[in-house]
C-alpha cells in the first residue's frame, strides 16, 4: 500500500471517561460509560480525511471493571481484524488501567499492524474535553507506516509511548501518561507522526487459555512491615504473588522469611515499588536484600514494574506456565 493511500482503521470502544456522560440522577449523578464507538468517531471533525474508520463497541465499562477475559477476547478480535486486511486498530478505554491493557495486548499480539490504545482525562461534558484530539492522534498513528511492527503503543496528549514502559502518573492531568524508564518514543506535530525511537520486540505469550481462575496478588512493602500480609495471602486462594520491594529489591528480614515460605508454595516475583529502573541481582548481600531473596526462590522481574509483572504473570498462569521454573524462564527475557 502506498503512503498516500487512505488506511483502514478499526476503532474498538471499551467505555471509560472518553465515552462518559451524565447518567440517571441529573446534576447530582456522576458520569457513566454511555457513548458507543460510532458516537466517539462522529465527534471528531476531519477524521474521515485521515483514514477509513470503522467503529464498534466491544465493551461499555469503566476501565476498573475490565478483566482478563475481556482482554483475551479483545486480542482475539484484533487478530481477526488483522486477518481481514485492517491496517490499524485503535482501542479506546478508561485511563485507570490503560497501562495494563496496552501491556497485555503487547504480550498477546504478534502483529505488524499498529495497535494503539487511547482515552481521555476529561469527559465529553467538560470544558476542554481531550477525547476527540486523542482519538484523532491515535488514528493518525494507527494508519502510519512508521509504527508498523512496533507492537502496542499508547497515544495520549500528542505523544507516543511504548506499552512496556508507559505509566499513568497523575490522577487528573492531561499529560498523565509518561514513560519514566526511557521517555516517549514519538509524537504528532502538524498532523505528522514522528517516531524517534524503536523498541525491540519481546516474547509474546502464546497458547489458549486453559485456566481463567488464576489470581495473582500484588503486595507493596513499606517501612515497618513484618510479613503478616504475605502470610495471610497463602491461604486466600491466590495462584502467585508479585511483591513490590523497596529500592532495588529489598525487604525487612521478617518479610523475607514470609516470602521464602510463600515461594515454596507458589511463584513469587520480585519487583520494585519505585516504578522505574531494574530490580538488582547481586549488589547487596544483607538478609532481605535482592541477593538473599533470589536465593530464597523469588523470581526477578527485571525492569518490569509491579503492575506489568502482575499482568505478565497472570497471562502465564492462565495458560500452561504454572510452575516457578516455567515462570522464571518467561521472566528471564525481562531480567
Amino acid at each position: 500500500m502506498r503512503e498516500t493511500d487512505k488506511r483502514s482503521v478499526a476503532v474498538m470502544a471499551l467505555g471509560g471517561t472518553i465515552a462518559m456522560v451524565k447518567g440517571k440522577g441529573g446534576e447530582k449523578g456522576g458520569v457513566v460509560p454511555t457513548l458507543a464507538g460510532e458516537a466517539l468517531v462522529a465527534a471528531v471533525p476531519g477524521l474521515d480525511a485521515v483514514a477509513d474508520v470503522h467503529a464498534q463497541s466491544f465493551r461499555q465499562l469503566p476501565s476498573a471493571q475490565l478483566g482478563y477475559d475481556d482482554l483475551d477476547g479483545l486480542a482475539a478480535a484484533i487478530g481477526q481484524l488483522d486477518n481481514g486486511g485492517c491496517d490499524g486498530v485503535v482501542v479506546t478505554q478508561g485511563t485507570d488501567t490503560i497501562e495494563e491493557t496496552a501491556f497485555v495486548l503487547d504480550r498477546l499480539l504478534d502483529l505488524e499492524m499498529p495497535v494503539v490504545v487511547t482515552g481521555a482525562m476529561r469527559n465529553p461534558t467538560e470544558v476542554g474535553a481531550d477525547g476527540p484530539a486523542n482519538l484523532l492522534a491515535a488514528v493518525r498513528v494507527a494508519s502510519s507506516e512508521a509504527v508498523r511492527g512496533m507492537g502496542c503503543v499508547v497515544v495520549f496528549n500528542d505523544e507516543i509511548h511504548a506499552a512496556r514502559f508507559v505509566r499513568k502518573t497523575h490522577t487528573s492531568r492531561l499529560d498523565t501518561f509518561q514513560s519514566p524508564a526511557c521517555g516517549r518514543i514519538g509524537w504528532i506535530t502538524e498532523d505528522r507522526v514522528r517516531v524517534v525511537a524503536r523498541v525491540p520486540r519481546m516474547p509474546v505469550v502464546r497458547g489458549p487459555v486453559t485456566r481463567n481462575d488464576a489470581r495473582v496478588a500484588l503486595v507493596k512493602i513499606a517501612l515497618g512491615d513484618r510479613g503478616e500480609q504475605v502470610r495471610a495471602l497463602q491461604g486466600a486462594g491466590f495462584s502467585a504473588l508479585v511483591v513490590e520491594a523497596t529500592g532495588g529489591g529489598h525487604v525487612p528480614r521478617e518479610v523475607a522469611d514470609a516470602l521464602e515460605a510463600a515461594a515454596r508454595a507458589m511463584p513469587v516475583v520480585l519487583a520494585s515499588r519505585t516504578g522505574s529502573g531494574e530490580v538488582l541481582a547481586h549488589t547487596y548481600g544483607f538478609p532481605g536484600s535482592e541477593t538473599d531473596l533470589l536465593r530464597r526462590g523469588l523470581i526477578r522481574a527485571g525492569w518490569l514494574d509491579g503492575l506489568k509483572a502482575k499482568a505478565l504473570l497472570t497471562l502465564l498462569l492462565r495458560r500452561e506456565s504454572r510452575t516457578s521454573a516455567q515462570v522464571a524462564e518467561a521472566f528471564a527475557a525481562w531480567a
